[in-house]
């Protein structure tokens, strides 16, 4: 099967050229003349002759000279051209183009000028802007900074006693006399009048295509992970609250140091030059965050959870992220996003790479507890001390599912007896959870609360 670094054709094509132009800018490859889509040879009529041709229709069309040899397999003939991987980029004709997967894409706009960058050791959010300068940067923004970069001691009070320009020149955010983009990203007051998309849009869903409500959060990146993570908290998570004497407690359907850790991770490595912002859908059951990222062709979900070096997408903003203490220099934010949530008893959450490594998704799973008492949203009096076992927290989740549903099907679904389901249900009734309506072979549950929010 055709894949990266390798593809079969029946015969020449001058349309192929464009292939191997691909094969140098990325990986490298071999290109096998004389084979069907399935790797099996075919032969070829005229193989002598395309030996003389196409090292010089490659050497004149792009400059670069790769070993192009005839073989024989089954005694047919086949032509196989292997393509180093260069440093500096190669055109075919005026153009780029890359192998991206088992494709061949021309890189045009913004993603042509952050390839050429990137093969002179530039970086997208190293690139300088013109006519903006220092004291046109938020000052909020580095106030945050500074108390976020002292509290977790990656610096000390004394390395913070100068002024914000020459914060920024500490940072390493000057190319020269501009300020590069992740200067203007990390601690501009409204870093999208610069850079498309430079935001976080989030969203409440009931159904894919049923939105109920949104919200967006702008401003420096340097500030948002807070507003993110308090916004999703305090408008878009309900919490099941409940009591332990006195003491008050609150069960979200995710853990808030996993949320904030995957908030984190989209806003440094998120692609920027997308001009997509990072977008969060809340639904009952689930919590999705997706942002445009660029990973290496043929990258897996295997490869991001493995044990690994850190290799950010974004160089510079994340050198801002890691000295203000917010996140780490050792690739180790997925590995926290998922121990945090499941060491809290929550499901382990799904990583998919969208695309031809052009997005991530993570999604939140939240417990059939936590979804059903959301909606609940039970909360008790502070003088009457109410505290549902876990048996009756499943009971009320499989009412409302379910307001027909049966002791006999609450025993099966919770693994109790029938006896232990009624025990459970009278408490319910006593304490005025729920009720009954209609008769007992063909009524419904109906779930109250005691002081309902």
């Amino acid at each position: 099967m055709e894949h990266q670094v390798i593809d079969w054709k029946s015969k020449w094509d001058d349309e192929f050229l464009k292939w191997i132009c691909g094969f140098a800018n990325a990986l490298g490859g071999r290109l096998e003349i004389g084979k069907d889509d399935n790797g099996n040879v075919i032969g070829l009529t005229n193989p002598h002759k395309l030996l003389d041709d196409l090292p010089n229709k490659i050497k004149a069309t792009m400059g670069i000279i790769p070993e192009v040899n005839l073989l024989f397999e089954n005694n047919l003939p086949f032509i196989a051209i292997d393509v180093m991987q260069y440093p500096n980029p190669i055109s075919y004709r005026g153009k780029y183009y890359i192998r991206s997967g088992s494709t061949t894409q021309e890189l045009t706009g913004i993603a042509l000028d952050e390839f050429i960058m990137r093969k002179y050791g530039r970086t997208w959010d190293s690139a300088p802007v013109p006519h903006v300068n220092a004291p046109d940067l938020d000052i909020v923004a580095f106030r945050d900074f500074r108390k976020k970069a002292l509290a977790r001691n990656r610096l000390t009070a004394e390395d913070l006693e100068i002024t914000d320009e020459q914060l920024v020149d500490m940072l390493k955010l000057f190319d020269g006399k501009y300020l590069k983009r992740a200067a203007i990203l990390c601690f501009h007051d409204d870093p999208e009048k610069w850079v498309t998309g430079a935001y976080v849009k989030i969203g409440y869903f009931k159904t894919d295509d049923d939105l109920v409500f949104q919200d967006e959060i702008n401003g420096p990146l340097i500030t948002m992970p807070d507003k993110v993570v308090d916004m999703l908290f305090d408008k878009y998570f309900k919490g099941i609250i409940s009591y332990q004497g006195l003491q008050r407690i609150e069960t979200y359907p995710v853990n808030r140091d996993a949320m904030r850790e995957a908030v984190l991770n989209a806003i440094v490595h998120k692609d920027y030059a997308s001009g997509n912002p990072i977008q969060i859908r809340v639904y009952d059951d689930k919590t999705i965050i997706f942002n445009s990222s660029s990973f290496p062709a043929n990258w897996t979900v295997e490869k991001l959870l493995a044990t690994r070096t850190s290799t950010p997408h974004n160089p510079e903003i994340a050198r801002v992220f890691f000295r203000s203490g917010m996140t780490e220099a050792w690739g180790r934010g997925i590995e926290k996003i998922v121990n945090s949530n499941v060491d809290a008893g929550k499901p382990k959450p799904q990583f998919e790479i969208i695309g031809e490594g052009n997005g991530l998704r993570v999604t939140f799973y939240s417990d059939e507890n936590v979804i059903a008492n959301d909606r609940v949203n039970i909360r008790v009096n502070d003088r009457v001390n109410i505290k549902l076992n876990k048996s009756q927290k499943k009971i009320i989740a499989l009412m409302i599912k379910n307001p027909s549903i049966t002791a006999e099907m609450l025993s099966v679904e919770i693994g109790i007896t029938e006896r232990n389901i009624w025990n459970n249900i009278k408490k319910l009734k006593e304490t005025e959870f729920i009720d009954r309506e209609g008769a007992d072979k063909n009524g419904d549950w109906v779930i109250k609360t005691r002081d309902v929010d």
